[in-house]
């Protein structure tokens, strides 16, 4: 009974923590025009993360890379963050040997907190979408997603406020052209795209999000 009561209190907690949060924020205030109706309406946000880890929630994001497009894949901003996870003991091997996060070393090369890494992604975002609607794009879309989630959460925030609720995923693009391979190896070959590096201290979040943003070209243009 003591446990129950003590996991009900957890729970009760938890919520408390997070009733900051204006869910209103996740609602449209009215109609969206479609892309197809207005594309010069439309921005696309491709979107990289590095983290310490796969799980969601309990791992947590060390960079992102931001890329703003237009709807052909022509480049207007991009945005590259360092941050300084809560809990960098929680870092997998897996993690590391991709991303070479070191806690001292980011702190040395100016992380932010996840608040002030919020603040300047809405900053950016304000300044380069300019009221326009903006869907983002990545490549492994339900991943990046439920990290930058749990990362404007922490800050009492909602994604939502800035981008549309529909998210792009490239391979289900490929998917649909007829290619299978789901690392992407195939089209970069196909298409001679460049790849980004795979030299862990040099693989970063905006390296992936201009990597996917040289696939989405590909695609687009030769669908």
């Amino acid at each position: 009974m003591k446990k129950l009561l003590f996991l009900l209190l957890l729970i009760f907690i938890s919520c408390q923590t997070n009733s900051n949060l204006d869910l209103s924020k996740m609602e449209s205030s009215g109609p969206i025009p479609a892309p197809n109706a207005e594309p010069d309406n439309w921005l696309l946000a491709h979107i990289d993360v590095e983290t310490t880890g796969l799980q969601p929630g309990f791992h947590e994001m060390i960079d992102i890379g931001l890329v703003y497009t237009d709807l052909e894949g022509e480049i207007l901003d991009s945005l590259f963050l360092r941050i300084q996870p809560q809990h960098p003991e929680r870092l997998s091997e897996g993690a590391f040997n991709v991303n070479a996060f070191d806690p001292q070393k980011w702190q040395e090369l100016g992380a932010l907190t996840n608040a002030a890494a919020v603040n300047s992604i809405i900053s950016f975002h304000k300044k380069t979408a300019n009221e326009k609607n903006v869907m983002l794009i990545a490549y492994n879309s339900h991943f990046d997603s439920a990290f930058l989630d749990h990362l404007f959460r922490s800050a009492n925030e909602t994604w939502r406020e800035l981008y549309h609720y529909f998210i792009m995923d490239i391979p289900s693009m490929a998917w649909a052209l007829g290619y299978r391979d789901l690392t992407g190896q195939e089209l970069m070959e196909k298409f001679n795209i460049k790849d980004e590096p795979y030299i862990s201290h040099l693989h970063t979040g905006i390296t992936g999000a201009q990597k996917n943003v040289r696939i989405y070209r590909a695609l687009i243009q030769n669908k």
